[in-house]
């Protein structure tokens, strides 16, 4: 008879527990869900309204030129391809602008700012934002009046309102901004150049040789910049036709004009940006002028002054230059 054998049961243990996860960093958590959720190819975007409210967005090309209405291939204006370039280009709804490190997108309602934090852009946002609410208690004056009247607004001498559309306040604080910036950086070479060539005449070292020739060499490439964009303004005031292609308020009121004009009392309506009727028979005169195609007068001086401030630049930079090499030559 086989023997039975007894195999004592073992006795089940309780499965191991994991180990504890780490403690979550809830800011890094949080970046990383925003870098999750971040669609591929976006960028930072400033958005400023012309009551000078703003906000942060992170989208892509497709979102901006389907809210500007561009095409895609003008978007490449504001690549890295276009980066050292100076170009102000107008669209049917929109103005394209490239000048040094402002890029930016500028309707007639509202302004798109390419990478409004880096260190060179944020004096523009500053400058945005103090400027553009100079409008803001006109503009709430306008809103609290009834629907279709319209308060008076302030006349000049010959009794008409002098107050540049949108697009042409934020175009003229990208200039003010940019030319102050390359103004200051020839101050600043011309302050080093003096000294560096005293030092040269004092001791001539290949060390101090090396540093004025770096000096010429920077004012050098200093000045391709700046006549960058001199050229690039030359180049609209040589043509009216470009001058009127960049009012984009025009162009809104006349798209809209079937909606907005009330034949009745012979004045614009409620709706049209940044018009206001004048308490005085010649309301009519400045609403034909402010229509018409062919008036590009307030741009052209806009430019005109910055286009004078650019060329005192581009001498300035070629006096010091030329200095340098005077020196230079007559030291050796």
């Amino acid at each position: 008879m086989p023997k039975l054998t007894f195999r004592r049961k073992k006795k089940s243990l309780p499965p191991t527990l994991p180990p504890p996860p780490p403690p979550i960093d809830a800011a890094a958590s949080t970046s990383k869900a925003s870098a999750k959720k971040k669609p591929v190819g976006s960028r930072l975007w400033m958005r400023m309204d012309r009551l000078a409210h703003s906000e942060l967005i992170d989208c892509d090309k497709t979102l901006i030129i389907k809210r500007v209405s561009l095409p895609a291939r003008d978007f490449r204006i504001l690549g890295p391809i276009f980066s050292h370039s100076s170009t102000i280009l107008a669209r049917e709804k929109a103005m394209i602008v490239n000048l040094e490190f402002i890029r930016a997108i500028i309707t007639a309602e509202e302004v798109l700012l390419l990478d409004p934090l880096q260190q060179k852009v944020l004096p523009f946002v500053d400058q945005l934002r103090q400027k553009l609410p100079q409008k803001v208690s006109q503009d709430k004056e306008m809103q609290s009046a009834t629907a279709g009247e319209w308060l008076t607004a302030p006349e000049t001498g010959d009794g008409l309102q002098e107050e540049l559309p949108f697009e042409f306040q934020v175009l003229e604080i990208a200039l003010e901004v940019v030319c102050t910036y390359l103004d200051s950086s020839v101050a600043e070479l011309e302050r080093d150049a003096y000294p560096a060539l005293d030092e040269l005449a004092l001791s001539v070292s290949t060390k101090n040789l090396e540093r004025v020739r770096s000096l010429k060499s920077n004012l050098t490439r200093l000045l391709a910049r700046v006549q960058k964009v001199r050229d690039e303004i030359e180049h609209l005031l040589d043509d009216n036709e470009d001058m009127a292609q960049l009012y984009l308020t025009r162009k809104w009121i006349q798209n809209h004009q079937a909606e907005s004009f009330d034949p009745a009392s012979n004045s614009i309506v409620p709706g049209a940006p940044h018009l206001r009727r004048l308490n005085s028979a010649r309301s009519g005169s400045l609403v034909s002028n402010y229509l018409n195609d062919e008036d590009v007068e307030d741009l052209e001086m806009l430019l005109e002054a910055y286009f004078m401030q650019l060329d005192g630049t581009r001498n300035k930079i070629l006096s010091v230059s030329s200095f340098l090499l005077s020196g230079i030559l007559y030291i050796f």
